[in-house]
Formats: structure tokens, C-alpha cells, sequence
């Protein structure tokens, strides 16, 4: 005789699609996250084949750093949206989408870079995201960009001439996008009854 006790089985169709605490609202945010942080690596990766580097003050700013630099604040509210598995879904969707739109030493360069520095990215910023949202950008991207322009540049163009062109146009990016989310949150807050 057994003395095992089963317990009832709960059918598949019983379980709920989504936890209680998943809004269709949460999910289409999540998607529209995702999208535009996959449309930033596609567009940073076509702009770094396709267009010129820009000469400025001296520096070289190859064309996709914008694009580049966006992707790492686009990174930031993906975790926000979707958490670590999200962030993970979308590093390796990124850096397939690397790997099909830019010429092969480009997408090598990216891939490397991107992966990299997405991931440090994304550890700094869950480890400082709960003390502030803006701080918890501002430092992942400031390491995030550091990592991928040392790795990026020398991979992709054989030299390290444009290093410091793309830190200072990865930096343009993040304070252009922490501006951008400040008017964001600000505007809510206004708009709010």
C-alpha cells in the first residue's frame, strides 16, 4: 500500500495566459519597447554601412553612433518593460539583426560590441535602478557606451582613431534621450487629473 498522496492536476486550460499582475496595457508597452530598441540596432548598424562618418570638432563620429546610443536607453526601459528575460530576448535579437543588415566585418564588430555592452548595461542598471530611474540610465549608458565604442571602432574600422567620436556621440545620445524621458514623465504628470 502507498502512502503517497497525489494532488488534483490542474488542467492546461485552466491556468491563466497571464499572472493577474499583466496588463494588455503592460504587453503592448512592452512591444512598443521592443520595437523601437530592434529599429535603433537596425538603424545604428545601416547608418554605420551606408552613410559617412561625420567630422566633427575634430573628432569622427562614424554615422550609426546616435542610433547606437539611443539602443542603450531603448535597452534601459526594455528591462523596465519586459525584465531580464526580455532584455535577454532582446540582446539576441539585436544581435541577429546585426548580423543580417551590416556588411561581415561590420556585423562581427557590432555583434561583438553590442553583446558586450549590453550586457554590462544591463547589470549596472538593475543594480541601480531602484535608487533612481534617470542615475540608473545615465551611469549603464555611460559604461554600456565605453565598452562598445573600445570594442566596436578598432573591430569594425581597423583603427581607434573614432573611439573618442563615438563616446562623445554615444553621450550626446543618452542625455538627448534622459531629456527626452524627463519631458515624458513630466508631461504625464501634467496631463494626469
Amino acid at each position: 500500500m502507498s502512502t503517497a498522496t497525489t494532488t488534483p492536476a490542474t488542467s492546461v486550460a485552466a491556468r491563466p495566459v497571464f499572472r493577474s499582475t499583466v496588463s494588455w496595457r503592460s504587453v503592448v508597452a512592452g512591444v512598443l519597447v521592443m520595437t523601437g530598441y530592434l529599429l535603433s540596432v537596425v538603424a545604428a548598424n545601416v547608418a554605420s554601412v551606408h552613410w559617412p562618418p561625420l567630422a566633427i570638432g575634430g573628432l569622427v563620429v562614424p554615422a550609426g553612433t546616435l542610433f547606437a546610443g539611443a539602443s542603450l536607453t531603448a535597452r534601459d526601459l526594455l528591462h523596465d518593460a519586459l525584465g531580464v528575460r526580455g532584455v535577454a530576448a532582446g540582446i539576441l535579437a539585436g544581435a541577429g539583426l546585426s548580423a543580417l543588415v551590416a556588411s561581415p566585418q561590420i556585423a562581427v564588430a557590432s555583434v561583438v560590441a553590442f553583446t558586450a555592452s549590453e550586457l554590462v548595461d544591463a547589470a549596472v542598471y538593475s543594480r541601480l535602478r531602484h535608487r533612481s530611474r534617470p542615475s540608473a540610465v545615465a551611469v549603464s549608458n555611460a559604461v554600456g557606451l565605453v565598452v562598445d565604442s573600445v570594442l566596436f571602432v578598432p573591430l569594425a574600422f581597423g583603427t581607434a582613431a573614432a573611439v573618442p567620436g563615438q563616446i562623445v556621440g554615444k553621450t550626446t545620445a543618452t542625455i538627448l534621450t534622459l531629456a527626452a524621458l524627463r519631458a515624458a514623465s513630466l508631461l504625464r504628470r501634467a496631463v494626469r487629473p
